[in-house]
Formats: structure tokens, C-alpha cells, sequence
């Protein structure tokens, strides 16, 4: 698999991370490790997790398979801070305790010294930026995380803090930032990627299928085991289940019969290598899945698709 730089920083992973939001919870041990062993046997590095995952069962499931599996050191780490799940809900907090507390769990629920990519996972406005910039900075003088970035930032955020952290000399410079970006949702064009390219961030797209819609499963109703079926994700899908996005699905498997490739890598391809990508993060539910992701490494879009699928679905 190609490896790409996170942005301007010499930090190098593949060019699709493997996404373990699931891990602990719908994927148990035995399926995080066949999905494990398939990504870094195709050649994948990054391994993206939060500590805001089955409230920390993604991180100890997959500490559990590092040394095993594969060793640590052929791995890059990226996990994240500020979400937690409290009292049947979301609790959200960047406080620099907080998060600095919520990191030392991390590294001992991953069995690890230090992480390779650490981030903060929302904006808040309970904690001003700068307290929450300086725990980024502790992380990285503490030994504690190699490189740091953030997570779900507006355009207007991610250049403050981008700027914020350039501004004084010694402090960690961002490295990059994980947003929501597919097919279905090509908001962070506006104002995020060009704020990402501007400052020198990686971007890491979550969702690089739609939360599964662009995979096409969903064209003739609701798989009994697809997550729309299930009750935590079914608010999670249901937003693009609309028509409009079924527009863009159609347009998506039209081009697939015609190149002879799924769906999904279609979709996929397309968001590898729009400009200013680092890698997609892939959350696949099998490693059945994640393998006919992992596909996508020989193929690229040829100009006229990429330039007709721009032109259905941008808003």
C-alpha cells in the first residue's frame, strides 16, 4: 500500500487507515483480528481509534492484539480525546485535565508508552482554545504523543487553532485533521480543506462511504444486518437515506457497471484522492468487508468519472 506524509510534518502512514469505532461493541475480538491481520498484511499503518469508543473497549481490544498481531512498531496509533459517554449520553469535555487524564487511560488501556497521532475529537466552548491547545503541547513535551491533531473542527476553528499553535515558537504544530468526507457530504470543501492546505494539516476523512449508504446495500430497503438495522446507529445512517443521496447512489453504481468495479470502490477511490487527502478511514464491520476495501489500492478514477460524479453531487 502507498504511504503518504500527514501534512507538512514527517510523520508517514498508508493511504486508507483502518477505523475501530466498532471494536469492543458489534466487532468482537475474533473479527478485530482477522481485520487487523488483513490491513497490515495489504501493507495499511494506520490504526485510528478514541478513547470515546465502547467508552474505552475499542482501545483495550485492540492493545490487546498489538505484539500479537502485529508489532507496535509496524503500526501507527492514532486515538483521540473529548467525547465520553456518561449517564446514557455524550458528555464533551477539552478541558487540558480532562484530556490529559483521558490520554494516560488510553496509554494504558493500549498497553503503550506513547501514541503516534493524538486528537482532540470536538470543539467545545466550555474550555477556551488555548487551554486545550496546551494540552496537545504537553502530550508531545511529555513524551506521551509524537504528533497531534484535531477532530470535527469547522474551517474557522481549525485556522485558529492552526494558527494559535504556529504562533509561538516550540509548540506543537498540528499535524492534521479528521472531518467527515464522502460523496455524500462534501461540506468541508467550503472552508476545511482549504484551511487544512493553507496550514500545512493532513486531512483524515471519517465516513469515506457515506456510513455505509455508498456501498449501495441500501438501494431496495434495510438489511437485517446492516447498521441502519440496529438501534445505536440507526440515527447515525438515517440522515442519508433521503432521496437526494439516492440520486448520488445511483449515479455512483452507474459508474461502477460501467468500469466494472463495486460501488464502494468507486466511492471510495474518489475521496483517496481528492486533493489535500491523506487517508480515509476505513470502519468495516467484518474483515470480509474491510478486504474488498483494501481493493482500491490498484485503482484510480479516470478524469471524466471523477469530473461527472463532481457534478452530481456537489450542492
Amino acid at each position: 500500500m502507498q504511504h503518504r506524509r500527514v501534512g507538512t510534518t514527517g510523520l508517514s502512514v498508508s493511504r486508507l487507515g483502518l477505523g475501530t469505532m466498532t471494536w469492543g461493541r458489534d466487532t468482537d475480538e475474533h473479527e478485530a483480528r482477522d481485520q487487523l491481520a488483513a490491513f497490515t498484511e495489504a501493507g495499511g499503518t494506520l490504526v485510528d481509534t478514541a478513547a470515546g469508543y465502547g467508552n474505552g473497549a475499542s482501545e483495550e481490544l485492540l492493545g490487546s492484539l498489538l505484539g500479537d498481531v502485529v508489532p507496535r512498531d509496524d503500526v501507527v496509533i492514532a486515538t483521540k480525546a473529548g467525547i465520553s459517554a456518561r449517564n446514557g449520553g455524550r458528555v464533551y469535555d477539552t478541558s487540558r485535565g480532562y484530556l490529559l487524564r483521558t490520554l494516560d487511560a488510553s496509554l494504558r488501556r493500549l498497553g503503550v508508552e506513547h501514541v503516534d497521532l493524538w486528537q482532540v475529537h470536538i470543539w467545545t466552548d466550555d474550555a477556551p482554545l488555548e487551554e486545550t491547545l496546551t494540552a496537545l503541547d504537553q502530550a508531545v513535551a511529555s513524551g506521551r504523543a509524537a504528533y497531534v491533531g484535531i477532530s470535527n473542527y469547522s474551517g474557522w476553528q481549525t485556522a485558529q487553532a492552526a494558527t494559535w499553535q504556529r504562533a509561538v515558537p516550540g509548540r506543537a504544530v498540528l499535524a492534521s485533521t479528521q472531518v467527515e468526507y464522502s460523496l455524500l457530504n462534501r461540506t468541508v470543501e467550503q472552508e476545511v480543506l482549504p484551511a487544512a492546505a493553507a496550514l500545512g494539516l493532513g486531512v483524515l476523512p471519517w465516513s469515506p462511504l457515506g456510513r455505509g449508504v455508498l456501498t449501495g446495500k441500501y438501494r431496495t430497503g434495510t438489511p437485517s444486518d446492516s447498521r441502519a438495522a440496529s438501534s445505536h446507529f440507526a440515527g447515525f445512517v438515517g440522515p442519508y437515506l433521503d432521496d437526494r443521496s439516492a440520486a448520488i447512489v445511483e449515479a455512483v453504481a452507474r459508474a461502477a457497471d460501467g468500469l466494472g468495479w463495486s460501488a464502494l470502490e468507486v466511492a471510495l477511490t474518489w475521496v483517496r484522492d481528492r486533493p489535500g487527502v491523506t487517508a480515509p478511514i476505513l470502519g468495516a464491520r467484518t474483515a470480509a468487508q474491510l478486504r474488498a476495501a483494501l481493493g482500491v489500492e490498484e485503482l484510480t478514477l479516470p478524469p471524466e468519472i471523477m469530473a461527472a460524479l463532481d457534478d452530481v453531487t456537489r450542492d
